[in-house]
């Protein structure tokens, strides 16, 4: 991953985990298969600290990109907040990001599939968990799940002011 210019605004991969996870979409990047770029906002759930899945149909634009380049990057945005500069009187915007780069593959186990799709549902309707196995049915077999594998840490950014109007400093610096 290419160096951050700002490094007093770096945050670690737990950081960019935390964004990733609680961001209400994350963008996918991927490449088409003319080699152009293709963008699109989803709703992902993550398993664990390499694993995200999110569904779709079973054919489409997305599973075309992946099956001829199966390597996306991941970015989200939380905490966005456009305020003035408490110092300089700036126009300027108060965030937390997060960049990862992965694999995206089709999930064909069924077992896998219907367990990220449990994910999924927790993550974005917990209170309607009761109607998931008849969703379920009605639905599994005309969707697609597809895990995202991180290759590579995820890194975070933050710009935040404190209650004296400076600018936040990383909290998680990385070792050097």
């Amino acid at each position: 991953m290419r160096k951050m210019r700002r490094t007093t605004r770096e945050m670690d991969a737990s950081f960019a985990l935390e964004v990733l996870g609680k961001a209400p979409y994350v963008t996918l990047s991927m490449t088409r298969p003319d080699g152009t770029p293709y963008a699109v906002p989803l709703s992902l759930a993550q398993a664990d600290e390499q694993t995200f899945y999110f569904h779709c149909a079973q054919e489409g634009e997305k599973l075309d990109c992946i099956a001829h380049h199966p390597i996306v990057c991941l970015s989200a945005v939380s905490r966005c907040k456009p305020t003035i500069g408490p110092k300089d009187n700036s126009f300027t915007l108060e965030f937390r990001s997060a960049i990862a780069m992965g694999r995206a593959e089709i999930v064909e186990d069924e077992t896998e599939k219907v367990e990220a799709l449990r994910l999924i549902c927790q993550r974005f309707l917990p209170h309607h968990m009761e109607t998931f196995d008849d969703a379920i049915k009605q639905s599994l077999s005309h969707t697609a799940v597809v895990r995202i594998t991180l290759t590579e840490p995820p890194v975070g950014k933050r710009k935040e002011y404190d209650e004296q109007g400076e600018e936040k400093s990383s909290l998680n610096k990385k070792s050097q």
